[in-house]
């Protein structure tokens, strides 16, 4: 344990370190994904198409990954930013399908009332097909923050530091410790990030804890 009461300090910054690259790819992410996801799901055309593309994007080795997005970007190997914008790619490709689905699940006589009371495309976007996809999307986001955060440990591997940092520290100076407190402090941040995701949900979406969904329509 005296290698653990030495290092607090070093792991409280690892931690933020590692919180700073875990939020923007999932705020990214999510953000980047809605419009995607709503065209998949609004033209039938496409929704093949863009899942297919994204399943591709996801399927991509992460350090394969890491090492191209610097030719493309201009940056250098190590930069933080190759690390961001690869996980907000992946974050991209979890949450297309969810966002898809999401939408799909809506119910499709609310989306008729609502144009029968004079909606417009983006009226209903806003007033209707967001609120009531809401708990999907929240879902889909909670795995995409939780992926997220597993992630950003390979960067440690480039020397991108992050609390696989420790793992990789931890694995050439044979310290068990250092290992374990890289992995447990992971799993910490991923549950912590979830839940507060839960908790906003929660305050966003009071509807769904009482089973209200259709409160949401607003005419």
């Amino acid at each position: 344990m005296n290698w653990l009461w030495s290092n607090l300090d070093r792991i409280g910054e690892l931690l933020v370190v590692h919180l700073a690259l875990s939020v923007p790819p999932v705020i990214l992410g999510f953000v980047l994904s809605l419009p995607i996801g709503w065209l998949a799901w609004r033209f039938r055309w496409s929704r093949g198409t863009l899942l297919v593309a994204f399943g591709i994007v996801y399927a991509i080795p992460s350090l394969p990954l890491l090492v191209i997005l610097p030719t493309i970007l201009g940056t250098p190997l190590r930069s933080p930013v190759n690390l961001i914008v690869a996980l907000t790619l992946y974050a991209i490709a979890l949450m297309v399908r969810s966002a898809a689905d999401a939408f799909g699940d809506v119910d499709g006589d609310i989306r008729l009332s609502s144009t029968a009371l004079g909606f417009s495309t983006w009226r209903r976007f806003w007033g209707v097909d967001l609120p009531l996809a809401a708990p999907g999307l929240l879902a889909g986001l909670r795995v995409v923050i939780v992926s997220t955060v597993s992630l950003v440990t390979v960067g440690a591997v480039l020397g991108i530091s992050s609390l696989g940092s420790l793992f990789t520290d931890g694995f050439q100076r044979n310290i068990p410790l250092e290992i374990f407190t890289g992995i447990a402090a992971t799993v910490l941040l991923a549950v912590l990030l979830d839940q507060l995701a839960v908790l906003v949900g929660r305050v966003l979406m009071p509807w769904t804890r009482t089973g209200g969904g259709r409160r949401a329509v607003r005419a």
